[in-house]
C-alpha cells in the first residue's frame, strides 16, 4: 500500500507540515519512502488488541511467540508458571496489534474451569477480537463449552484455533470443532508454524484496522481514569470516597472486590469515567497466581484508560509490585498521576525515607505529578483533578516540526554526541508523529546510545513540558542516498 496515498497517514502533522517535513527529509538526502514509513509507524492511534484465550495447555503461549515472532512469552513445562508481561506488540503482513495472552496464570485455585473463565473474562473485556485455542487431539471440553458461551456473550469477532494438528490424520479431529458454532476451525500447529499464516489472515480480517490517528477532536465523553495499584492499596475506599458513597463493595480481606464497575463520578465539576480494577474474583488467600490475575486486570483496565491514577501505600517501603504497575502505564503510553496513600498517617521520619525511596525507585516517572491523599478521611481528594488535567494536556501536546528542528538544532550544537569509534553521529532533523503518548521520530547519521537518547529526552521534557506523560523517541538511523557502499 502506497503511504503517499492516504492522507490519513500524515498523522500528527497535517499535509502543510508533512509536507515540509518531507522537504527537509529531500535536503537531507533521504529515501522518502523510508521516511514515510518511519513516520508513519510511530504516528499510529492506539493498537487493535487481540487476546488468545483457552484451557492451560493447549498451547497458547508458543501461539502467541508463533505470532509475536520471538520467543517472549515465556514457555514452560510446568503448568502455572507465572509471568509478569501480558501483552506484546506483533505486526503481520504490515499490520500491527498487541495480543494479551491469558497464558501465565494457570493455578488451579479456584478450580480450573473458574479460572479459566475468569481469566477469559478480563481478556476479552479488553479486547477487540479473541483467538480461541482448542486442543484438537482433545476436542472440546466442558471447559471449553463454558468459554464458548462467554464469548458469545460478549459478541466480540472470535477466531477459532485448532491446534496440535500435526498432520492429516489431525485435520478430522479439527473438523470435529465446528460444532463449537464458532465457525470455521483453523488446523494449527502452533509448535511447528504449520497453519499459522491461514490463522493470522483469519485473525487480521477480524481485528479492526489500527484506528487512524485524529487529533484535537477527541472522541467525545468523559475522560477515561484507571485507578490502579497493587492489592490492598485502598483503590476501593478511594473511589468510595470519589464517589461519596459506598458503590465498591469493600472488605478487610484483601482481593474480595467483585465485577468490575465502571463508574460515572463527579469531581472538580467534570465527570470522569473510573474503570474499575479492583474486581480480582478470588476468595482465596495469596497464591501465586494472584498476582498475575491482578496484572492481567491492571493491563484490561490501562486498555481502556487514557490516564493511570497509581495509588501508592506510602506507610509501607515502595514495593518492587508498585514499581512493576507503574511501568506497566508507562509501557501503556498512559498519561500519569502518582497518588500517595494514608500520607496523614506519616510521621517525620517515615516521610523523610519516603522521601529519598521515591528519589530512588520512582527516578524513571518524575515528570508524574504527585498528589498526597488520604483514601479514608478524602483529604486532598479534590487535588486530583488538577493533576489529572495536567497528565492530559502533557499526553496531549503536539510540537510543530519546525519548532522541534530548531530545538534540535540548538541542542546539538550546545551538547554534541560523545565520539564513537572515529565518528560523531548528529541528529539530522526530527518530528513529532504521534500524541497521546507523544511520539517523536529523530533521524540521525549514526547510532545514538541510551544515554544521550535520555539526555534528549529530559531536555525535551525542560523545554516542552510533557509533564505527567511518557515520551517515546525512536531514532533512524538512515545512510543517506548516494552514500551507500
Amino acid at each position: 500500500m502506497d503511504q503517499h496515498d492516504q492522507h490519513g497517514d500524515t498523522g500528527a502533522l497535517g499535509d502543510a507540515e508533512y509536507a515540509e517535513f518531507m522537504e527537509l527529509a529531500a535536503e537531507e538526502g533521504f529515501d522518502l519512502e523510508d521516511v514515510a514509513d518511519d513516520v508513519a509507524a510511530a504516528g499510529h492511534g492506539p493498537l487493535p488488541v487481540l487476546a488468545v484465550v483457552g484451557r492451560p495447555n493447549v498451547g497458547k503461549s508458543t501461539l502467541v511467540n508463533r505470532i509475536i515472532g520471538r520467543r517472549e512469552a515465556v514457555v514452560e513445562d510446568r503448568p502455572g508458571v507465572t509471568r509478569d508481561r501480558v501483552t506484546y506488540e506483533a505486526n503481520w503482513n504490515g499490520r500491527r496489534f498487541k495480543i494479551v495472552d491469558t497464558g501465565g496464570w494457570e493455578q488451579d485455585v479456584l478450580g480450573i474451569d473458574a479460572s479459566v473463565a475468569a481469566q477469559a473474562e478480563f481478556a476479552i473485556e479488553a479486547a477487540d477480537a479473541v483467538v480461541f485455542v482448542v486442543d484438537a487431539t482433545v476436542g472440546a471440553t466442558d471447559t471449553d463449552e463454558a468459554v464458548v458461551k462467554l464469548l458469545r456473550r460478549a459478541g466480540k469477532p472470535v477466531v477459532l484455533a485448532a491446534n496440535k494438528v500435526d498432520g492429516p490424520s489431525g485435520e478430522a479431529d479439527a473438523a470435529a470443532l465446528w460444532n463449537l458454532g464458532l465457525g470455521e476451525p483453523f488446523p494449527v500447529s502452533s509448535l511447528h508454524g504449520r497453519g499459522t499464516g491461514d490463522l493470522l489472515d483469519a485473525i487480521l480480517e477480524a481485528l479492526p484496522e489500527a484506528p487512524e490517528m485524529t487529533f484535537g477532536d477527541r472522541v467525545g465523553g468523559p475522560r477515561r481514569i484507571a485507578l490502579i495499584g497493587r492489592p490492598n492499596v485502598g483503590k476501593s475506599s478511594m473511589l468510595n470516597k470519589i464517589a461519596g458513597e459506598e458503590r465498591v463493595v469493600v472488605n478487610e480481606m484483601a482481593g474480595t472486590t467483585r465485577d468490575p464497575v465502571d463508574e460515572l463520578i463527579e469531581l472538580g465539576g467534570k465527570t470522569w469515567k473510573f474503570i474499575d480494577t479492583a474486581g480480582i474474583r478470588r476468595r482465596v488467600h495469596l497464591t501465586e497466581g494472584a498476582d498475575y490475575y491482578a496484572s492481567l486486570r491492571t493491563a484490561a483496565a490501562l486498555e481502556k484508560a487514557e490516564v493511570a491514577v497509581i495509588l501508592v501505600d506510602v506507610a509501607e517501603t515502595l514495593a518492587e509490585q508498585d514499581m512493576r504497575i507503574i511501568s506497566m502505564a508507562v509501557e501503556a503510553g498512559r498519561a500519569v498521576v502518582i497518588a500517595y496513600n494514608k500520607w496523614d498517617l506519616l510521621d517525620e521520619e517515615r516521610r523523610f525515607y519516603l522521601e529519598r525511596e521515591i528519589e530512588r525507585d520512582l527516578v524513571q516517572v518524575q515528570w508524574a505529578p504527585r498528589v498526597n491523599v488520604s483514601a479514608r478521611t478524602g483529604r486532598h481528594v479534590e487535588k486530583l483533578v488538577p493533576a489529572i488535567e495536567t497528565a492530559l494536556a502533557g499526553w496531549e501536546t503536539r510540537v510543530p516540526t519546525g519548532r522541534l528542528n530548531a530545538f534540535l538544532g540548538e541542542l546539538v550544537a550546545a551538547h554534541p554526541h560523545p565520539i564513537r569509534g572515529g565518528k560523531q553521529p548528529r541528529i539530522l532533523f526530527g518530528t513529532q508523529a504521534g500524541t497521546r503518548p507523544p511520539r517523536f521520530v529523530l533521524f540521525a547519521s549514526g547510532f545514538l546510545e541510551a544515554g544521550y537518547r535520555r539526555f534528549i529526552e529530559r531536555r525535551l521534557r525542560e523545554e516542552f513540558g510533557f509533564e505527567g506523560t511518557p515520551i517515546q523517541v525512536s531514532v533512524r538511523v538512515r545512510e543517506k542516498r548516494g552514500r551507500k557502499k
